[in-house]
């Protein structure tokens, strides 16, 4: 009995697996065919492994400045967004003070309200700071987004933190920001790798502030370069699953490189 309810889990596994994995199987096997081949045969393999898409991509739609647009503004937001929220959380969580469930409650109205209903005042902003048609404006507005989540996130995982691991450290000498990235900080690996791939995809795959902040084309990300090979008439499908393939690899790897963490994260806040 227990084998047969095994069977039916790993199938049910299997199942799902492939639901999920298809889709990405079939956009870098689609990378390798020709515009006619794609359209004529969707589902079959390529008839031959060809660099040639990837190369034209590369060269006609200016993808490496995409690339690099992308890779910035996503690692300096990811970077700023861990420090600072890691600093308001371990001092929310650490520290009890007059303003303390004000200044929390302030940071859970970010999590609230959507940005995208006040993209007129902070576009009237961008222009006052002469910020707009800058990766910076981008950054800025990731950074203000993402952190209230962040701060979410990290506080609760704080909270579970023992104070004796603190106090220990005092008492060795160590400052309270000693205590916060020599003992708290390590401790807190998975729940900055959950905030760090949450965050990542998300400001990865954005296509909406681009388009709003972002006017030259050497300053697009590659959600909004790409949309250059969506014709009126016209579209290179086969430059198309080129772009995406080549533009899911970051994500990929990065999420090879911090699953252990990122699972561990996910597991440790559903158990707390």
């Amino acid at each position: 009995m227990k084998r047969k309810m095994n069977l039916w889990k790993y199938l049910i596994l299997l199942v799902f697996s492939f639901i999920f994995l298809y889709p990405i199987f079939l956009m870098f096997t689609s990378s390798f065919k020709s515009n006619t081949e794609i359209i004529s045969f969707p589902l079959k393999l390529p008839n031959k492994l060809s660099l040639d898409n990837f190369i034209s991509v590369w060269n006609e739609v200016n993808f490496g400045d995409y690339l690099w647009n992308s890779v910035f503004v996503s690692v300096v937001s990811i970077v700023v967004i861990l420090i600072v929220s890691s600093l308001a959380a371990f001092y929310l969580a650490r520290f009890n003070f007059k303003w303390n469930g004000p200044l929390l409650f302030f940071f859970m109205v970010g999590l609230m309200l959507p940005m995208k209903l006040a993209v007129l005042p902070m576009y009237m902003l961008m222009m006052k700071l002469h910020l707009v048609n800058t990766l910076y404006s981008l950054i800025i507005i990731y950074i203000a987004g993402k952190i209230p989540l962040a701060v979410f996130i990290l506080y609760g995982f704080f909270r579970t933190v023992p104070k004796e691991l603190e106090l220990s450290a005092q008492i060795d000498g160590c400052s309270n920001f000693q205590v916060y990235y020599k003992i708290i900080l390590p401790l807190m690996r998975p729940a900055l790798a959950t905030v760090a791939i949450v965050d990542l995809l998300d400001i990865w795959n954005d296509f909406f502030y681009p388009l709003i902040f972002i006017r030259d084309e050497a300053l697009k990300t590659i959600p909004l370069g790409m949309q250059s090979l969506f014709g009126e008439f016209h579209t290179e499908w086969n430059l198309l699953f080129a772009g995406l393939a080549l533009s899911s690899l970051p994500m990929i790897i990065a999420f090879l490189f911090a699953s252990k963490q990122f699972i561990e994260g996910i597991a440790s806040g559903a158990l707390k």
